[in-house]
């Protein structure tokens, strides 16, 4: 689906951005730049996406990227409970019906003492509605701590990679044989909702009058690149986003921020998503990771052929947000109450816990760009409840003050 970015692509890698060996001379993952590091996300567009032409509806392409895995006979699927990875399930699951396959098996993952985190009312609703039993349940505490014992050895041996998550693969995938395929909702944020024109289609189509709020979003979305980077400088707004950058490094804040609106057309920008590099390095990462495992990790909510589809279903003017998109797509299985719902889990809280607080404490303030982070304004958001691009630089700098014969391992 992805071949490639311009900048940090799949040759041969031999360090790390910290500047760690990887163990392997032919570097599986793809490597931030050092700005990006400090950002804590990739930056900019450019990557090198095949872009099929739109074969059928939207629907119907989604059907085909998730067959493959289904007709493996052995397709998981990482079910949260939300509507994305619901929607991931529903459609594998009518696909295997369908097709008289064996149904997917739902791997869920629990937060006992997160209640901000319990999605168990919301699964129980899909996999009653699917017909499908709990399949496997993976009880998660402190194991996916961004300094937890897997992420650690994770970092001792592959370095720095982005996103953090994929350092701790092992606690959600361990359990799963070898071979198995793996479906996730990966890439349906951005996918599957709304886009920068959207606020325009609501104003036009609206019958009541409309908010402040979206007619500020509609001014907003037809404003110049060059005068959106200027309400940004002068409000500040971006300035409480990540308070340990420094000015220079929130000016190229401001600037990504204001690039990644993407186009103004629907479609457009749906295509464009896939040319993201924060895009490219999500979807390519989490399945490298997975691959070293010996699986098979398919994000179909990226496939290059739905979002095409997807793309020419919604036109110039696209859906009227994400609600409308899921239920365009799935109307026929998943209950209404799960394609509309407003609500979302947050799960970061069990990554960010006593051993993260105490590294921060003892850190020397190595590691991090001194021309884009100041190291004691990071320090002092990692001892409160940290944002979490600041939490991926903890990856960063754990890298820098590890032992000597931890990094020579690296």
């Amino acid at each position: 689906m992805l071949c490639g970015a311009r900048h940090g692509g799949c040759a041969a890698q031999h360090l790390t951005t910290t500047g760690h060996h990887v163990d392997d001379m032919t570097d599986t993952f793809l490597r931030l730049t050092p700005l990006e590091v400090a950002l804590s996300a990739p930056v900019g567009a450019g990557a090198e996406v095949v872009r099929p032409r739109p074969l059928g509806s939207a629907r119907a392409a989604l059907e085909r990227a998730v067959l493959p895995a289904v007709r493996s006979g052995r397709c998981h699927v990482l079910f949260s409970g939300g509507r994305d990875s619901s929607l991931v399930l529903a459609v594998a699951t009518a696909v295997a019906r369908r097709e008289s396959l064996p149904l997917p098996v739902p791997v869920t993952a629990v937060y006992p003492g997160l209640p901000e985190s319990d999605e168990s009312g919301w699964q129980e609703l899909v996999l009653r509605h699917l017909g499908l039993g709990r399949g496997i349940v993976v009880e998660v505490r402190d194991e996916r701590g961004l300094l937890g014992e897997v992420s650690v050895a994770s970092l001792e041996r592959r370095g720095l990679v982005w996103p953090a998550a994929v350092q701790s693969q092992p606690v959600l995938l361990g359990d799963l044989p070898e071979g198995a395929h793996v479906l996730t909702g990966e890439g349906g944020d951005g996918v599957v909702a709304g886009s920068r024109g959207t606020p325009l289609h609501l104003l036009a189509s609206s019958r009541r009058r409309p908010s402040r709020d979206l007619v500020r979003a509609a001014i907003e979305a037809i404003e110049p690149s060059w005068l959106a980077v200027r309400r940004l400088r002068r409000g500040g707004s971006l300035d409480g986003a990540a308070p340990w950058l420094t000015p220079r490094a929130l000016d190229v804040l401001v600037r990504e921020t204001v690039a990644a609106r993407g186009p103004l057309r629907w479609d457009a920008a749906k295509r464009a998503l896939l040319e993201r590099r924060s895009t490219v390095l999500a979807l390519h990462n989490t399945a490298a990771g997975a691959a070293e495992r010996g699986l098979t990790l398919v994000h179909p909510l990226g496939d290059a052929g739905f979002v095409a589809a997807l793309a020419a279903d919604g036109g110039a003017r696209g859906f009227r947000g994400r609600t409308d998109t899921f239920r365009r797509l799935a109307s026929d299985l998943l209950p209404d109450a799960v394609l509309a719902r407003t609500t979302k889990a947050r799960f970061n809280t069990s990554r960010w816990g006593d051993r993260e607080r105490d590294f921060a404490l003892s850190w020397d303030g190595s590691g991090v760009d001194p021309s884009l982070v100041d190291a004691g304004r990071l320090r002092r958001e990692w001892l409160g409840t940290p944002l979490p691009a600041a939490r991926f630089l903890v990856h960063v700098a754990w890298l820098a003050s590890a032992p000597r014969a931890t990094r020579a391992g690296a």
